[in-house]
């Protein structure tokens, strides 16, 4: 017999008992491992639709702790605007509420308007609010004069004025305050007994006005307290409430994707 027909025969040989040697190895180690895990876990004995679905909970929680779900990467996002917020934030200044300042404010947290109210002559003057618009100014049509020119942000406040008699009728203003100026775009008249059936007529547009007409209503408001000193003011406090509202905002947020 030749010598290379000689290596030919044992290789056949020996191969086929290396691969049971292995995969009599790897049988041994599996059930001894398999065998440590029932003793840990006190699997019942000969019960294998007990064992079937702990085996897939057991893969299934070892995955889970190896990849972070997309609620923890949420809540890490959360948590970082959290903190840019409060380090980017002074909102927890006290507002030093100017002396002259005519009006009660009565401000709730988690609400998006503030309520301001006085008394002037037997009238209630009360005052809606709202959260702050930032604009940037008007767009201009020539690219090429802003090119090199950043514009600057300027922030208006609506305010919804009401003035109340004691008979129950009172005047409707909805106004918005810029820095140093009040304007009027409405003002509609309200009847406490008003037909549910008939829309009541508002008036004409407020800026078809005559003009002293318009100049009146202007100081009818100031002299009630709606004027730059009061709306100056406002502007500061309704920018500091709606960063006080976000950073609340985003608490909640979190609560309730921990919870």
């Amino acid at each position: 017999m030749s010598f290379t027909a000689i290596l030919r025969k044992s290789a056949s040989t020996v191969t086929p008992l290396a691969s049971r040697i292995v995969r009599l190895g790897q049988r041994d180690y599996h059930c001894a491992h398999f065998s440590a895990m029932k003793r840990q876990v006190n699997l019942p004995r000969n019960n294998p639709s007990f064992i079937v679905p702990f085996l897939q909970r057991f893969c299934s929680a070892a995955t889970e702790t190896q990849r972070p779900s997309s609620t923890e990467s949420l809540l890490r996002v959360i948590e970082s605007e959290i903190k840019d917020a409060q380090e980017n934030d002074d909102s927890d200044l006290a507002e030093e509420i100017p002396k002259d300042f005519p009006f009660k404010i009565d401000d709730n947290a988690g609400q998006q308007t503030v309520i301001l109210t006085r008394e002037y002559e037997g009238e209630l003057v009360k005052v809606e609010v709202h959260m702050p618009d930032f604009v940037t100014g008007e767009e201009n049509d020539d690219d090429d004069v802003n090119d090199d020119k950043e514009q600057p942000v300027q922030s208006s406040i609506p305010l919804a004025v009401t003035v109340s008699k004691k008979s129950g009728t009172c005047l409707q203003f909805n106004c918005v305050a810029y820095a140093d100026e009040v304007t009027i775009d409405s003002i509609s008249i309200g009847v406490s007994e008003s037909s549910e059936d008939q829309m009541a007529y508002d008036g004409p547009n407020f800026h078809d006005l005559d003009e002293n007409l318009k100049k009146g209503f202007h100081k009818y408001l100031e002299i009630r307290g709606i004027k730059a000193s009061t709306t100056n003011f406002l502007h500061e406090y309704m920018i500091n409430k709606d960063s006080r509202e976000y950073r609340g905002w985003l608490s909640n947020l979190k609560q309730f994707i921990e919870a």
